[in-house]
């Protein structure tokens, strides 16, 4: 068996700890020859030591002169954002895992595709910002580009050895976070450690908060848009607490197939790295007769109107959910800094919407120039918006 070389964008974060250790259960299939980090430099270094990567690229300039200082000179040490996109066109590496947060990993991921790399996406802002394109590129070049997240993972899994033109609609399910039942009276007053507090998830705090605000639902039901060509009126969202059925299919004839697992990252990671084989590994098993029940519940947009925004994003279609995913990627970072209270998160994304003038022929770098322009008029928003309340 051929080994493939894998390199990782965000091997520090939650998605990238858990590829490493999906790879290093398969040595015979894989061998990590690029390791990319924002400014986790110590993590880095633990695992360029393990790991032994050809290339380690540190985007903080200041922590890569340092780790320069302390590598044994085998691990090529880059710096800089402009460096993620050389290393995923190296020719040293066969597939691309994209575990970067937000607008950061669409820049790489397009370089990748560019350069001929199959593509195990984790970063569903490379879509929603600019699917057409990257969408049409995957076509052009013939790469893969396969699903990281779970819910997707589940949906292509379901779709296995199926006729697409008898999906009738995709169901996406959602824990409904750590605010599900929570009155909306106190919605006000949620601190950032309550909304980092998610009940099934162990992930990274942008993430988290999305889930908090159900915001990273409705990314990926812009992503499951793009991934599977099946319009947003069917594609619908599904509350299911215990996070056992990750997604499901429904068919022409009313059949419906679901995915069901643990809750664990690692299981879609190993499908997308070794689709379409299913190796064996000791991954942890469901107990049914422990797990009891499971529940289901219609999403309440009125409670978590971030769900309501991202269709109207893709409703809108063009720019639009550009504009949403900048919007949210700042409201997010100024709730974590405790600059805005909870419910204006969803206020900044439905201000910056609803100015928006929709374009339909934007390129790369209109979506550049859309997303720092969006970024710069929601910090100016958040002004009026905390006034308010």
């Amino acid at each position: 068996m051929t080994r493939r070389n894998i390199a990782i964008l965000g091997s520090t974060g939650s998605i990238g700890r858990s590829t490493l250790e999906v790879v290093s259960r398969f040595p015979d299939r894989f061998r990590v020859t690029s390791l990319t980090a924002n400014a986790s430099a110590a993590l880095l270094r633990e695992q360029i030591a393990r790991f032994r990567p050809h290339t380690a690229v540190l985007v903080d300039e200041e922590g890569a002169r340092a780790l320069r200082g302390t590598a044994d000179g085998s691990t090529e040490i880059l710096s800089g954002a402009a460096a993620l996109e050389e290393v995923v066109s190296r020719p040293d590496v066969d597939v691309v895992v994209s575990a970067l947060v937000g607008f950061a990993g669409l820049r790489p991921t397009l370089r990748a595709i560019e350069a001929g790399k199959d593509v195990a996406l984790a970063n569903k802002e490379t879509l929603v910002v600019a699917g057409e394109l990257v969408m049409e590129r995957v076509r052009r070049k013939g790469v893969t580009l396969l699903p990281v997240d779970s819910e997707h993972s589940a949906i292509l899994q379901c779709l296995r050895g199926e006729d697409p033109a008898q999906v009738t609609r995709l169901y996406l399910t959602a824990s409904g976070g750590p605010f599900l039942r929570l009155p909306p009276e106190h919605f006000a007053s949620i601190t950032v450690e309550e909304a980092l507090a998610h009940p099934t998830w162990k992930m990274g705090s942008k993430i988290t908060i999305d889930s908090a605000t159900m915001m990273n639902k409705g990314l990926e039901v812009i992503e499951a848009h793009w991934l599977f060509g099946v319009h947003a009126s069917s594609i619908e969202v599904v509350v299911h607490p215990q996070s056992v059925i990750h997604s499901m299919v429904e068919f022409a004839d009313g059949s419906i197939k679901a995915q069901l697992g643990v809750p664990d990252m690692k299981i879609p990671i190993q499908y997308a790295l070794c689709y379409p084989e299913r190796p064996a590994a000791d991954h942890a098993r469901m107990d049914f007769a422990r797990l009891g029940s499971m529940t289901f519940l219609e999403p309440d947009t009125d409670r978590f109107p971030c769900l309501g925004l991202a269709y109207r994003a893709l409703e809108l279609g063009g720019t639009a959910p550009a504009v949403l995913n900048a919007a949210n990627e700042v409201a997010v970072r100024l709730f974590l800094e405790g600059r805005i209270p909870f419910p204006a998160i969803h206020e900044l994304i439905g201000e910056a919407l609803g100015a928006h003038r929709v374009r339909r022929d934007a390129g790369l770098d209109d979506l550049i120039a859309l997303d720092a322009e969006t970024r710069r008029s929601a910090e100016r928003s958040s002004v009026r918006t905390l006034s308010s309340h």
